[in-house]
């Protein structure tokens, strides 16, 4: 496991194909030039299992779906679209994806990559909820950093 995957947030809640899943799509979202931070809360109270911030400062969300359960389970995804300029979905390549919303992104993904199977449509953010949003990332990304370099006592400063 490189750097950078030692700092993907797991806790506890994912299943080991989830992980798997999140750490494909992440390495994708990486070699696309994309900063990301998983496990992402957002202003709902939910946390976005994979928020990448763009070069031009685009914000995308991929929330990973590891069975099709998992996906009839889930009713706050759509709350992501709030959040961000493009929303896809993370899954295995088994999954079956025609059920899947065609206004959504589509990413095929395993444990060592990934790859972009439809695009998702662009839903530009207003101008404060992207601050609000790239305040959100990066305070995440600053905070779980310095707790790799200085893990000190826990439970001083949370990412929430």
């Amino acid at each position: 496991m490189d750097d950078a995957d030692s700092l993907t947030i797991l806790d506890g809640r994912q299943s080991e194909r989830a992980a798997e899943i999140q750490r494909g799509a992440c390495r994708f979202l990486r070699a696309l030039g994309h900063s990301v931070v998983t496990e992402l809360p957002l202003s709902t109270g939910h946390r976005a299992d994979i928020v990448a911030l763009a070069r031009s400062g685009e914000i995308w969300i991929a929330e990973i779906k590891s069975s099709l359960a998992d996906f009839q389970a889930d009713g706050k995804w759509p709350e992501y679209r709030a959040h961000c300029d493009r929303l896809f979905f993370a899954v295995a390549a088994d999954f079956p994806a025609d059920v899947l919303p065609e206004d959504t992104g589509l990413i095929f993904a395993d444990r060592f990559s990934a790859e972009l199977i439809r695009e998702a449509p662009e839903h530009k953010l207003p101008g404060g909820r992207r601050k609000a949003v790239t305040l959100r990332f990066a305070r995440a990304a600053a905070l779980r950093l310095q707790s790799v370099i200085d893990p000190g006592p826990a439970g001083l400063v949370s990412d929430d």
